[in-house]
């Protein structure tokens, strides 16, 4: 059975107090699971996230990864987005990029994630204008693939067939 590197100390620490704040234990198939969803900087579906824990032990529960699922989001260690995929996605990406967001190709559905150091003042901007104060915000924008409009293929596209 392969195993997945350990996880990110910091990780490991935010984990574990969140847990004991829970009253709740560390137990083998919760650290398989946050083991595998951290093995990627990859979105990914639970369903996805079941198969790489299942490659690290091949008992890994699916109740037990939805259960981990949303224990890790409460815990503020994963981000549940809507890449308008069909199903909800995970990101694993927004510890170290808090302030990211996601450009999705509508022809080969790719997920671009990015940065903007301006972001921040077009969201406080618009909220304080409409009268609200900005507590989080995500920005998802839905495009069309360059590349498939100027040369008529995409390289993502064809891989991903």
């Amino acid at each position: 059975m392969p195993k997945a590197a350990a996880l990110n100390p910091d990780i490991t620490k935010r984990l574990d107090d969140f847990l004991a704040g829970k009253g709740l234990r560390r137990t083998k198939q919760r650290d398989v699971i946050a083991r595998a969803a951290f093995s990627t900087a990859e979105h990914f579906t639970a369903e996805e996230l079941l198969d790489i824990a299942r490659k690290i032990d091949r008992t890994t529960s699916r109740a037990t990864v939805y259960r981990t699922l949303s224990m890790l989001v409460e815990a503020g260690l994963l981000r549940e987005v809507d890449l308008g995929l069909g199903q909800m996605c995970y990101d694993p990406n927004f510890i170290d990029h808090p302030h990211h967001n996601h450009l999705i190709c509508l022809d080969c559905r790719k997920v671009v994630e990015f940065e903007d150091k301006h972001m921040h003042l077009l969201e406080d901007c618009i909220t304080r204008r409409l009268g609200f104060s900005p507590a989080s915000a995500t920005l998802k924008i839905e495009a069309n693939c360059e590349e498939l409009r100027q040369r008529g293929e995409c390289k993502t596209r064809k891989a991903a067939r």
